[in-house]
């Protein structure tokens, strides 16, 4: 009977009654999973904002549910698998760009670029082929000093200064003036000289020796000798016109001849003593022609015993800039020291050579030059010692540096060293080396 009834019951579960049992079994175990993940999920869907849904419902509701909460966790837990990488790249290019311009290498160059020209003393090249002078000594020693390994390369004064102001070299050594109009353009380093215009003017002796010399000189003897003959010459005739009638010119031709000499020597000088006077026709016209031709041979004789005596001794005529202007000066052709005569209105002669001025202020033929001061005490060191002699006045005052790039790195370790170089005894038997004692 028991059986009986079981059958009943498994007929329904498995018949057609015991497949909606299964069916229903499966359901509520799912409706229990769904219960579980809803209880788990529900908080995340909150966050999110998406409303509950409830269990029941429709099975594709259900179905899209479940994707969008699996797929809620994936975004959420890996956002780095669905960056876009041109985004990246993008962001990585965005980078924050620093304004300021790069900073260049403020170090010098392994091997400096040093410009230089010929400028004696300063700078030139000697019977070797290198670059010597007071500039380039100094350089050197700089270099030195400080570990500089250098090479010199040569360029015009215009090419020079245009090369230092774009940086193209790293330094200019040569007779570099520091003027307002460079150190616009360039930087200096500190004086290493300070000088100016000068004037070269001759050595002379003592005023009585030189009178000596000029008394015995070959352009005095023939002024004297012309006149000499030149008196003779007007007493012969006037002792021709005289003899025969005038005692006081005496027929002996000896005697006859020294009182024509006489007579034309105090007339000439417009002295005049009366003691021997013509006394015929021919004789008086002599003597007036010679009377008035006297007055003009006096006065060149004058002039030329003026100029065959005059003592030169410039060391005490030229003390000052005022006394040139009555002085024959010599200046270089398109030089500052052309310029300034210019500016000062004194005359002046224009050469085209330094040497040819000082051979000219040499030989007497000029009074003085007027140059550079170190430049003209090496030139009469080289070629005219104990002939010529630069004057202790400055006429202009000009100094000399070493020109460098806008802020150079060099110029501090430069200045550094060339004070303790220009203030040491050494720079001074440099100086007088090349500028001679008198500097």
């Amino acid at each position: 009977m028991s059986t009986g009834g079981r059958p009943g019951l498994d007929a329904c579960g498995t018949g057609a009654g015991g497949e909606t049992a299964q069916a229903g079994l499966r359901a509520i175990s799912a409706l229990k999973q769904e219960r579980q993940f809803a209880r788990a999920v529900r908080p995340r869907i909150r966050t999110l904002g998406i409303p509950a849904l409830k269990s029941g419902k429709d099975v594709k509701r259900k179905l899209w549910l479940w994707l969008l909460l699996w797929f809620i966790p994936l975004v959420g837990t890996q956002p780095a698998a669905f960056e876009s990488p041109v985004l990246a790249q993008e962001t990585h290019a965005q980078a924050p760009i620093d304004p300021r311009p790069a900073e260049t290498d403020s170090r010098p160059r392994i091997s400096l670029i040093i410009a230089t020209r010929q400028a004696p003393p300063f700078a030139f090249k000697d019977h070797n082929g290198q670059w010597t002078g007071i500039a380039i000594a100094l350089w050197n020693r700089i270099a030195e000093h400080n570990g500089f390994k250098f090479h010199y390369i040569e360029l015009g004064l215009s090419e020079m200064l245009a090369a230092v102001a774009d940086g193209r070299v790293d330094a200019a050594v040569a007779a570099l003036t520091i003027t307002p109009e460079r150190e616009q353009l360039l930087d200096f380093s500190h004086p290493f000289h300070s000088s100016g215009l000068a004037m070269a003017l001759p050595i002379r002796g003592s005023y009585l020796f030189s009178l000596l010399a000029r008394l015995i000189s070959p352009q005095f003897l023939m002024v004297v000798a012309g006149l000499l003959a030149l008196l003779i010459s007007v007493g012969v005739l006037m002792w021709l016109a005289e003899r025969r009638t005038n005692a006081q010119f005496r027929q002996e031709p000896l005697s006859g001849i020294g009182a024509g000499l006489w007579w034309s020597a105090v007339t000439m000088t417009t002295v005049g003593y009366g003691d021997k006077a013509p006394t015929t026709l021919l004789g008086r016209v002599i003597g007036m022609l010679w009377m008035f031709g006297g007055l003009i041979l006096i006065s060149a004789f004058t002039a030329a015993i003026t100029t065959a005596l005059t003592v030169k001794e410039l060391d005490a005529s030229i003390s000052s800039i005022d006394d040139l202007r009555s002085q024959r000066v010599l200046a270089l052709n398109g030089s500052t020291g052309e310029q300034f005569l210019s500016d000062q209105g004194i005359g002046h002669h224009s050469i085209t050579r330094l040497t040819e001025a000082l051979k000219a202020v040499a030989a007497g033929r000029a009074a003085a030059v007027v140059h550079d001061a170190p430049i003209l005490r090496y030139e009469i060191k080289a070629g005219f010692a104990g002939q010529l002699r630069v004057l202790p006045l400055d006429l202009q005052k000009q100094t000399y540096g070493i020109a460098l790039p806008p802020g150079s790195p060099l110029r501090e370790p430069i200045n550094v060293t060339l004070i303790g170089i220009i203030q040491s005894d050494d720079w001074n038997a440099l100086l007088n080396t090349y500028l001679g004692a008198l500097y």
